[in-house]
C-alpha cells in the first residue's frame, strides 16, 4: 500500500482530530516524539462503508457534520466537529487506529494512536 504523509498542521480536516497528549509535553516537545510513519497500516482492511451515513446516529435519527470511514472494519462515524463524535468513540470502543474521511473532495486519512495525517492509496 502506497502511503503519503502530512503534517496534521496542514492537514485541515485531519488537524481537528489531533487528540491531546495525556503526557503533559508542550505542543513543540509532543511533535519531536511523534512518530514519523504509521506503525498500524496492516490493520488497514477495507476501504468499504457498511453504511451511508453515521451508523449510530442513522440508529437513532440524529445528524452529523462529516463521516469518517474506520478502515479496519468499515464503520461509518460522525466526525469530532458532529455533536456525537461517533468515529472517535468508535476508536476507543475497539481500537481501531485508522480512519479515512468520507467527505467529497478530501482523501486524508488518520492514526489515532501515531497521531499522523496521511493519504492511502
Amino acid at each position: 500500500m502506497a502511503v503519503t504523509y502530512a503534517s496534521s498542521r496542514h492537514c485541515s480536516g485531519a488537524a481537528r482530530h489531533k487528540a491531546v497528549p495525556a503526557s503533559g509535553f508542550a505542543a513543540g516537545q509532543q511533535e519531536d516524539l511523534l512518530p514519523d510513519r504509521c506503525s498500524h497500516l496492516d490493520l488497514v482492511k477495507t476501504d468499504q462503508p457498511r453504511s451511508a451515513g453515521c451508523e449510530e446516529c442513522v440508529a437513532t435519527g440524529d445528524t452529523w457534520a462529516h463521516l469518517r470511514l474506520c478502515r479496519t472494519c468499515g464503520h461509518v462515524g460522525c466526525c469530532d466537529d458532529s455533536k456525537h463524535r461517533h468515529a472517535t468513540k468508535h476508536y476507543h470502543a475497539t481500537r481501531h487506529p485508522i480512519i479515512t474521511s468520507l467527505e467529497p473532495g478530501e482523501d486524508w486519512s488518520w492514526c489515532y494512536v501515531d497521531e499522523l495525517a496521511m493519504e492511502l492509496a
